[in-house]
């Protein structure tokens, strides 16, 4: 499932660049790691199946990784002696904006990442 979720977003990215929307060099490698993170923890967490979506809104990216978990992300401060568990810190570094709404059966979490 998490290769599989990079590869919809190189394939999200590439239809960009065909439409004419300027992406920076460093975007996709950024979006599939936010990808990767967020789909890596709804798999980890959240008993039933995940959706992701990509849509472009305005100079930004927003990435939507839906889940049947109950449970919000956890963010933990910065610890660089701390091994592992840094994903939502590098996903909330590399975004303009990550937010968690609930709904009835479970969570979906928002990632607006800039196209620059």
């Amino acid at each position: 499932m998490i290769p599989a979720s990079r590869d919809l977003v190189q394939a999200f990215v590439a239809r960009l660049r065909e439409a004419g929307v300027e992406v920076s060099g460093s975007f996709l490698d950024a979006a599939r790691l936010v990808v990767s993170e967020l789909v890596t923890n709804a798999a980890r967490h959240a008993p039933g199946p995940c959706r992701l979506r990509l849509a472009l809104v305005e100079d930004q990216v927003e990435i939507a990784v839906t889940d049947t978990g109950e449970g919000f992300p956890t963010f933990l401060p910065p610890d660089p002696q701390r091994v592992g568990r840094h994903g939502l810190e590098i996903v909330t570094r590399l975004c303009d904006e990550l937010i968690t709404k609930p709904h009835d059966r479970g969570k979906t979490v928002y990632a607006r990442l800039p196209l620059g």
